[in-house]
């Protein structure tokens, strides 16, 4: 085992033992993916020579490694595991989608006491021009749908609408001196976190869901990232993966690196190294540590505290 990927602190002698509500939040994540048949064992239509007949929902069914990483996850998470009918990829990812969603929507919600501030997760794919950052997007949309000749000069690539947004609501004065007059007629009128000089929501955070990683969508993620930073006016939302790719070599494909997305999150970090680490795939282990120590692969329940900065 390599020292300090799996560390945890100790209680205290004596010390009761609580369940933490990011602990729970993240057992029933599991439990929903697992219940939704997002995360199952799917029969092969043909059998393939040297491969499980069982494939999880998440592995490379070519790939044994995948499969063998991906099984020992599931492992952990359920004892028994049903065999089912796969979802269609467009049907699991929508799941998926929905699902994380609702796990960041109850850990950061909780996280008022440290981050302040009228925030909501939106339940929907929306375009990023509905937002302060971003509202001049709208204009330069509607201005090649009146000339299409010049569409071809502007471009789509800023046509962005991220699978799970977190916004801020800008502040009413009331809010900002509630505790003393820290503004008045005469100064701060052009910010827009003061809601009487702009009434759209911040874009806070832009989170994309990858159930599984190929390269097509590792690129995709990466464009999404870019054009986020490119065409915004003010400061960058965080820009995050989520995604339950069992193999390393494909979450290095996409956490490597740094300039477009902030981190890769996994559904379920621990166990994937614990799972990597019972293959003794000494390659596959050695890009896990890199990714983590590296601060480019994390949990899932980092994620919330991650938005909280």
């Amino acid at each position: 085992m390599h020292k300090g990927l799996l560390e945890r602190p100790a209680a205290h002698k004596g010390e009761r033992v609580r369940a933490a509500l990011f602990q729970e939040a993240r057992k029933s994540y599991h439990a929903d993916l697992l219940k939704g048949g997002v995360l199952c064992l799917t029969a092969r239509k043909k059998p393939k020579r040297g491969l499980p007949n069982e494939v999880p929902s998440n592995a490379d069914g070519d790939s044994a490694t995948s499969i063998a990483i991906a099984q020992a996850i599931i492992d952990q998470l359920q004892s028994k595991t049903k065999t089912t009918i796969r979802l269609a990829g467009q049907v699991s990812g929508s799941k998926f989608e929905q699902l994380t969603r609702q796990f960041i929507a109850t850990t950061f919600a909780s996280l008022n006491c440290i981050r302040p501030g009228t925030w909501d997760c939106e339940p929907a794919k929306r375009a990023i021009s509905r937002y302060e950052q971003y509202h001049h997007l709208m204009e330069l949309s509607e201005l090649a749908a009146k000339h299409p000749e010049m569409a071809v000069h502007l471009g789509s690539d800023y046509v962005i609408a991220p699978d799970i947004l977190i916004i801020r609501e800008p502040e009413t004065d009331e809010a900002i001196n509630a505790k003393q007059l820290l503004i008045d007629d005469g100064v701060a009128r052009r910010t827009g976190l003061r809601k009487r000089n702009n009434p759209l929501p911040f874009l806070h955070a832009s989170i994309s869901c990858k159930w599984t990683l190929r390269s097509d969508r590792a690129q995709n993620a990466r464009s999404e990232a870019l054009n986020l930073i490119r065409n915004r006016k003010g400061r960058v939302p965080h820009i995050v993966v989520v995604t339950g790719e069992p193999l390393p070599s494909r979450l290095a494909s996409l956490a490597l690196g740094t300039g477009d997305i902030d981190c890769v999150y996994h559904f379920a970090l621990p166990e994937l190294i614990a799972s990597v680490e019972k293959l003794k795939n000494e390659e596959a282990l050695n890009v896990v540590k890199m990714l983590v120590e590296g601060k480019r692969l994390k949990d899932i329940s980092d994620l919330p505290l991650d938005l909280a900065v």
